[in-house]
């Protein structure tokens, strides 16, 4: 009786130590995968950092505007102003229809319909 119990506190701690074993090596690969990642991060958040350098050199508005005045006789670039946008009185808004039970609702396919707001290129109305 006392040799089986040898034997299953023997087998025991042999299968602890193999279940130790393998967790201690995958801890091990999941700490290598970490320090990959938390590297590709720092590499990614570098070029995000040149990235966002070079946007701003690229936005200045000096630089920005020698390039209108440089492509106007092509592009005819002129700064906006409020008469170039459309009022909430030109909107096309479409009429709510009654369904079968008498309650109002839309008519979700007249919301594809274009709205036409009309502006002019030079400025006025």
């Amino acid at each position: 009786m006392r040799l089986l119990a040898y034997l299953a506190a023997s087998a025991c701690v042999l299968a602890l130590a193999f279940w130790a074993y393998h967790v201690n090596y995958d801890t091990q690969d999941r700490i290598d995968e970490l320090r990959d990642l938390n590297r590709e991060i720092a590499s990614l958040n570098e070029g995000l950092t040149v990235l966002n350098a070079e946007w701003a050199y690229l936005n200045r508005p000096q630089r920005l505007r020698e390039l209108v005045n440089l492509n106007f006789t092509s592009l005819h670039l002129l700064p906006m102003t409020p008469e170039q946008f459309g009022t909430v009185a030109q909107i096309a808004y479409p009429t709510p229809q009654a369904d079968d039970t008498g309650a109002s609702g839309t008519d979700l396919a007249g919301l594809s319909d274009p709205v036409e707001v009309k502006a002019d290129p030079e400025g006025g109305n």
